[in-house]
């Protein structure tokens, strides 16, 4: 290949869902060149497979759940939920798995887009090869002046079960993109794709089965895990602990698996959502002497570890650090100011909690479980605080406020706050009960910005709102 047909811009981003948009976008309006590269959809497995619209199916029926907490909205729901017109409105929020609007707005951006599979071939440069969606007839060399970004994702892990490999069934894509609700179902995996997604079909008909390792959200607080298991049991889900899938098998009737106690379960239909992996698998990561399935270790400031002259960089699940769409969109956006501050020659700032540090990727990650009840968390859980030698001090108490106890009639939830008592600041919090999503984010402010105990004192929460639990969480502490 001679230089001419190398395709030279400042920037290449492999991977066009949201954080590799979020990566490009904003080197784009710096200024810098960037072509953003993708071999399925843009907006990737968040906007079409997961995030949206397994929110859109768990969306109405916790509406549903809800009103029937509050007598007198309780009277007017005469009836379950219409299953045809939740399964219309998750195809809105996936655009009917159509990206032409995504695609435009990377246009709109001044994104170059190329679509096709992408693999690094050598330093700062990557071939573009043609895909079922892209229009390429031949392979593409792109060559980037600054940075090559890579935004692949993951992909889901899945057991060493005999028959898995040559077993029709669901990952997590067929789940949330299914077009008729099965009669049955068995979900294998206890973390969060396996909750929500037995949350979701248990309301929408299925007779759910859960097959779990030892608990439930084992990266949450144990009491979070517990409170999910209790509500999906009340609502008529069968739940397995201490048990493995060994064999599967496919037949007329519908899916059989045995487990490692010797008990067999049948469904219509199994689900596998044990996991996912870093999407490293093909994309030439040998070439820069990694390992292809391996997550790309990064410092903090996005640079993959082990390849030299600072020029690649890897934001989301396929750094491994912490795999969440937001926190890969904040990755991005770091390390998109990083890239283009090393491109103008400008200095970076290392320090931890500046604007070129993945610091909260350490100790302020934020989570939440949309199950009924929703489970939220962030930062360290009591366990880990500990682990890292901090002192801490944890308050339990429920959710049993003036403004709870409006939200809903007999609101059940639980709250977790851990003190690092050394230094008079928050460093977790998680809470379980209804609606507690849109508590989480005050939380992460207060163990981002290490606010002090004393100073939380002042910050008065409006009555009567689930927000008072702050100020039952002070009162306890002894303020």
């Amino acid at each position: 290949m001679t230089d001419a047909e190398v395709h030279t811009v400042d920037v290449i981003v492999i991977g066009g869902g949201p954080v590799g948009e979020n990566a490009a976008g904003r080197t784009a309006a710096a200024g810098l060149l960037t072509v953003l590269v993708e071999s399925e959809l843009y907006g990737g497995e968040c906007s079409y497979w997961a995030c949206m619209p397994s929110k859109a199916l768990l969306r109405p029926l916790e509406a549903l759940a809800a009103a029937r907490r509050v007598h007198g909205a309780a009277q007017a729901v005469t009836g379950p939920v219409d299953v045809d017109a939740v399964l219309a409105r998750r195809n809105s929020f996936t655009s009917d798995w159509d990206d032409s609007s995504q695609a435009q707005w990377v246009e709109d951006a001044g994104i170059e887009v190329a679509r096709g599979h992408g693999r690094i071939i050598g330093e700062r440069r990557v071939t573009v090869s043609p895909t079922a969606l892209s229009s390429l007839e031949d392979d593409v060399t792109y060559e980037a002046r600054h940075a090559v970004v890579v935004a692949t994702g993951s992909v889901p892990a899945e057991p060493p079960i005999d028959g898995l490999g040559t077993t029709d069934h669901w990952g997590s894509r067929e789940a949330t993109a299914v077009c008729e609700v099965p009669e049955s179902l068995i979900v294998i995996g206890g973390g969060v794709v396996g909750v929500e997604m037995a949350q979701a079909y248990v309301g929408l008909g299925s007779r759910v089965t859960l097959v779990a390792g030892a608990s439930l959200l084992g990266r949450m607080e144990d009491f979070a895990g517990e409170l999910v298991a209790d509500s999906l049991r009340e609502q008529g889900a069968d739940l397995r602990f201490g048990v493995r899938a060994s064999a599967v098998e496919r037949s007329d009737e519908g899916v059989r698996l045995t487990l490692d106690d010797g008990s067999v379960l049948s469904a219509a239909e199994l689900l596998v959502a044990t996991g996912r992996r870093p999407a490293t698998d093909d994309i030439g990561a040998e070439i820069v002497g990694l390992t292809p399935g391996d997550a790309l270790s990064v410092d903090d400031q996005g640079v993959v570890e082990g390849v030299g002259g600072g020029w690649l960089y890897a934001v989301g699940d396929v750094s491994g650090r912490a795999p969440l769409t937001h926190q890969g969109k904040h990755q991005a956006r770091i390390v998109s100011s990083v890239v283009t501050a090393r491109a103008a020659g400008d200095p970076v700032d290392t320090a931890t909690w500046s604007a070129h540090s993945l610091a909260a990727d350490h100790v302020a990650v934020p989570q939440v479980v949309f199950t009924d009840p929703q489970a939220a968390s962030v930062g360290r859980t009591a366990a880990r605080a500990e682990a890292d030698g901090i002192r801490t001090r944890a308050i339990d108490l429920d959710i049993a406020v003036a403004g709870s106890s409006l939200h809903a009639d007999g609101y059940t939830g639980k709250a977790r706050f851990v003190v690092d008592e050394d230094a008079g600041v928050l460093v977790g919090v998680t809470m379980v009960g209804q609606d507690v999503a849109e508590l989480i984010h005050s939380a992460t402010v207060a163990v981002v910005g290490e606010v002090p105990v004393t100073r939380l004192w002042h910050a008065v929460p409006s009555y009567p709102t689930i927000s008072e639990i702050w100020l039952r969480f002070l009162e306890e502490y002894g303020l």
